[in-house]
């Protein structure tokens, strides 16, 4: 399938593209980068505009699209949430239409699901989340890829997800169910994945597993990939201590690491706690590509945007 195919198309959440149309990404992703390593330019977004908006902040998916914008020739346009009048009365819907008479994609990083939703459905341009409380599809995109480069395969390999089954624990269970992994989520009763989520990845999968488990070393067991996130993501700092005590257990350090398999790649979305989800020595151990997963944000959603914008 060529990238083309996917022009004008919004990216809310993983589980809306197909096995086919994912890989592609993927193998658009890793030429991207092989060009720029070589120098080779990509201009797919030369005098065009991208939105990106920043309702909730952050380090590595600011830069990565905005450097990423640059490097395709087009204008990255950064827009915080102050900076917009939905917040003195503006429907998102009609916010939609005015930037999709100025620009040729936007991407939004916000709180509510429904709100990327319904700013995609009045715009006339793709969208792109960057992410929400519920998904966060660009990071597992890279993941994937990260993982494709290290592995050489998707298919078959199974991930191991230690921790909050937040909006990370969902879109790891779509996009790797839709490559043929198998999934595990261990996670504390109250904070386990949504069941509607874990529905939709079974469904994307059917003769694959997605197990949901309160037991960090059943679902770490044969484990090819280890991943993990903060315990208390961005907006939850008040929940910090009850959320320490809670996910005291759920540490992934080389105890635990020792049920994956011993070519078990470690993988986090950053930033990190280091000594509170992960031990120093697991995140900075030889088992860790946490950094290549990073630096792959910037490759993926690069041909994310070239298929959807360019």
């Amino acid at each position: 399938m060529a990238a083309s195919s996917l022009r004008g198309r919004d990216f809310l959440r993983l589980h809306d593209f197909s096995t086919v149309e994912i890989q592609t990404l993927l193998d658009s992703a890793i030429a991207l980068k092989g060009a720029l390593r070589r120098g080779e330019p990509h201009p797919a977004l030369a005098g065009k505009s991208v939105a990106l908006i920043f309702r909730k902040p952050s380090t590595r998916t600011r830069l990565s699209f905005e450097v990423g914008v640059h490097q395709l020739g087009g204008q990255p346009l950064f827009i915080s949430g102050n900076d917009l009048q939905i917040g003195r009365g503006e429907t998102i819907a009609d916010t939609a239409r005015i930037l999709s008479g100025y620009l040729h994609g936007i991407m939004i990083r916000t709180f509510a699901q429904a709100e990327i939703v319904e700013l995609a459905e009045a715009a006339s341009i793709p969208v792109i989340n960057g992410l929400t409380d519920d998904f966060h599809p660009c990071q597992v995109l890279a993941d994937l890829q990260t993982i494709l480069e290290h592995k050489g395969r998707l298919a078959g390999l199974k991930l191991a997800y230690v921790g909050d089954g937040n909006n990370m624990a969902h879109s790891l269970m779509n996009g790797c169910a839709r490559m043929g992994m198998d999934v595990a989520i261990a996670a504390p009763e109250g904070f386990q994945p949504n069941p509607t989520f874990v529905a939709e990845a079974r469904r994307a999968n059917p003769g694959g597993q997605v197990l949901i488990t309160t037991d960090p070393a059943e679902a770490v067991a044969g484990a090819d990939i280890i991943y993990t996130d903060v315990w208390a993501s961005m907006g939850q700092e008040a929940e910090h201590a009850e959320r320490v005590e809670r996910f005291a257990g759920y540490q992934v350090n080389e105890a635990l690491a020792r049920h994956a398999k011993p070519d078990y790649l470690f993988m986090h979305c950053l930033p990190v706690h280091r000594d509170e989800e992960v031990t120093a020595d697991v995140i900075d151990g030889p088992h860790s590509v946490v950094w290549d997963e990073a630096e792959n944000r910037l490759h993926a959603q690069k041909a994310l945007m070239a298929a959807l914008i360019g």
